[in-house]
């Protein structure tokens, strides 16, 4: 399948979507969230996603060009953009059964921001930043920003990037806890194909089920996620990985897990 706005490879059971407009800073038009969301649908044997940008940037944000100027003076386009198109494919990234990585360079913007966010690891070079930009043209921040940051970094630092407008740049955004590492630019490449290789060789039907687990404990209470967490054992308890894991355990071996 073809997309006019992304790239997406499949080799060694690791998928790699990149976001392909550099032109544009990798903004996130419509099209380019269909082009995601059908992406989504056409993974093959990969065990794990790699979300990344073309060029200097991961994605400045949404497009507004390519949406005219509704987002500025009519907020029902913004409505109708981010209910059928934006939105959704956030929750079908959010509920992909596989882990995601996302490898940010330049800037991760606006809804950029909040794709670069739905991983499971987010890896940054120094140069790349986080930026809700939304108060600087007097909208508010969308993708799931308001859910999302609050819960990774606490309320006042999710208030400052929202209410302030500042970059957070990679170093910074680690120490706060807002994304997994940030490395040397020059490293960022390797850094993330090594995640990526140790990952796509793990037990993927344990990995989908805490990503489920884990999007549910937030949204949940201590005793319904409990609960969870025992249908999920049972899911990853009856898997060829786990009777694997099981029986390498105790022949004192490395397990070979077949994401099954």
């Amino acid at each position: 399948m073809t997309y006019e706005t992304i790239t997406l490879e499949v080799a060694n059971q690791v998928a790699t979507l990149t976001l392909n407009r550099p032109d544009r800073l990798n903004a996130c038009s419509l099209g380019m969230a269909d082009d995601i969301s059908a992406a989504l649908d056409q993974l093959g044997d990969a065990r794990v996603l790699v979300l990344k940008g073309a060029g200097r940037a991961f994605c400045s944000g949404a497009d507004l060009q390519a949406r005219g100027d509704r987002p500025v003076t009519g907020g029902q386009g913004s409505y109708i953009a981010l209910t059928e198109k934006y939105n959704p494919m956030i929750m079908k990234l959010a509920r992909l059964d596989m882990p995601v990585i996302s490898e940010v360079r330049g800037a991760a913007a606006g809804v950029g921001c909040s794709i670069a966010l739905v991983a499971d690891f987010v890896v940054a070079a120094k140069s790349g930043y986080f930026l809700q930009a939304f108060v600087n043209i007097g909208l508010v921040p969308d993708g799931g920003a308001t859910w999302i940051l609050p819960r990774l970094i606490g309320k006042a630092r999710a208030t400052r990037m929202m209410m302030l407008g500042e970059k957070i740049y990679g170093e910074q955004a680690e120490d706060w806890g807002l994304i997994y590492k940030c490395v040397d630019d020059e490293e960022l490449d390797n850094e993330v194909d090594s995640l990526a290789a140790r990952l796509a060789g793990g037990p993927t039907v344990s990995y989908a089920t805490m990503r489920k687990n884990i999007l549910y404990s937030l949204e949940h209470g201590y005793a319904d996620t409990l609960q969870a967490e025992a249908e999920g054992q049972r899911i990853a308890g009856g898997s060829a990985d786990a009777a694997e894991g099981g029986k390498a355990f105790l022949e004192k071996r490395k397990p070979e897990f077949k994401g099954r």
